[in-house]
């Protein structure tokens, strides 16, 4: 089955800020929006938002059994297993099992997250 699909639309608009919801386990840090979601593999895209002040320090890092993309829309974010600041324009292609984070965020960051559940390693 194809990923869902949806005509244009703006989610990064204030008049979308109802369709965030927060992220398990990092509420009142992080929020998230998915765009779109293959329901029989698994492989979504979302953009996730960590709130200003966000700190996810006290989670430790995290890994995945299959590969994921990310990319800096706005905002900063601090990741710790790389010692760097993201900002705009940042971009990683994520093998399985790649360790990121724990992240922290002074003013607020926008990240667009393709993940493939589907194509995870055996």
């Amino acid at each position: 089955m194809p990923k869902s699909t949806i005509t244009y639309w703006n989610p990064l608009d204030a008049l979308n800020n109802g369709r965030w919801t927060p992220v398990e386990g990092l509420e009142g840090l992080a929020e998230q929006l998915t765009l779109s979601i293959d329901p029989a593999s698994g492989e979504y895209t979302r953009l996730t938002r960590f709130l200003p002040g966000a700190d996810t320090t006290a989670f430790g890092g995290n890994s995945h059994d299959y590969p994921e993309e990310v990319f800096i829309v706005s905002g900063r974010l601090y990741d710790a297993a790389f010692d760097c600041w993201l900002e705009p324009g940042h971009y990683a292609s994520r093998p399985p099992g790649e360790l990121h984070g724990p992240f922290r965020t002074d003013t607020g960051c926008v990240v667009l997250e393709l993940s493939f559940p589907g194509r995870k390693e055996t």
